[in-house]
């Protein structure tokens, strides 16, 4: 075979996340690239304390990190559920927003109940939403020129879960248009739809150039 079309071998991309969900998702999102996606948490690696108080700042200080960790380039996603009713939580604090420990049925308890617990008018159902990611890619810890894009989903709040897909707030996140929830959607349906699709779309080009690392 003549060096020509020799296949350049993969390269490993880690995603700063030990979220298995996500980790599935990205990959789904990422099937065909020329590179490798695998996770700090296949890598046993720790992940950092999330100290930005923006979705950036906390998409950038991952990459980062997981890049200086692993060795590797590396993909880092901040993303989260903003309410209007709730002035825009829980927001950064998405993950975390029963507790540091949480889980997605805690958090989704507290959303609801915070939800209900609101005056009669501004507790009127539908309760607007969208889910926000924005993603950040770096070569190596130090990259002075991150790739950075941006997502948004927009629905509504409903305090029924539906659904066993997905993760996070996904059971409660309610599409008008299709009638359903996120945790309903089919797979490619809701990576065509989902806010983290939409900021993957938006980096796509760039990414698969930086794979020719």
């Amino acid at each position: 075979m003549p060096p020509s079309s020799v296949p350049a071998p993969h390269r490993r991309l880690v995603l700063a996340s030990a979220n298995r969900g996500k980790l599935a998702e990205f990959r789904h999102l990422l099937a065909g690239a020329p590179f490798e996606l695998t996770s700090l948490g296949e890598l046993n690696l720790a992940s950092p304390d999330e100290t930005g108080t923006t979705f950036l700042d906390n998409a950038l200080l991952k990459a980062r990190h997981a890049a200086r960790a692993s060795g590797n380039p590396a993909l880092a996603d901040d993303s989260g559920l903003e309410v209007d009713a709730l002035g825009g939580a829980p927001g950064v604090y998405s993950a975390r927003f029963a507790g540091p420990q949480a889980d997605d049925a805690a958090n989704n308890a507290k959303l609801i109940t915070e939800l209900c617990a609101l005056g009669p008018q501004r507790a009127a159902q539908p309760w607007r939403a969208r889910y926000r990611c924005v993603l950040a890619m770096v070569l190596e810890a130090d990259d002075p020129a991150p790739l950075i894009a941006e997502g948004v989903w927009e629905g509504v709040i409903v305090t029924a879960p539906l659904g066993s897909g997905g993760f996070g707030y996904d059971p409660h996140f309610w599409l008008p248009q299709w009638g359903m929830t996120a945790a309903q959607l089919p797979v490619d349906q809701k990576n065509r739809l989902s806010h983290r699709g939409a900021a993957l779309r938006a980096l796509q080009a760039r990414l698969w150039a930086r794979a020719k690392w």
